[in-house]
């Protein structure tokens, strides 16, 4: 079974066989749910960074490419 251990500043290393069962990378967050048999870890779920940005281009329907384009950039429309 796979160990880690803790370091002073509370930070462990998890190991390669684990982050790649779980399907963990960098920048990946992890969640603790408190168990009566232990401790659970599972991935956490991120947002997609886009998700800010859906539907954003449905009131531009019909419009001119160029000219939507145009002034996203902040310049004057072609």
């Amino acid at each position: 079974m796979p160990q880690a251990k803790i370091t002073t500043k509370g930070q462990i290393t998890i190991p390669l066989a684990v982050r790649q069962r779980m399907g963990v990378g960098p920048g990946d967050t992890l969640e603790f749910q408190d168990t009566d048999a232990g401790v659970l870890v599972t991935k956490g779920k991120t947002a997609s960074p886009f998700t800010k940005y859906r539907g954003y281009l449905k009131k531009k329907r019909g419009k001119n490419p160029d000219v939507v384009l145009a002034a996203l950039r902040g310049e004057e429309a072609p």
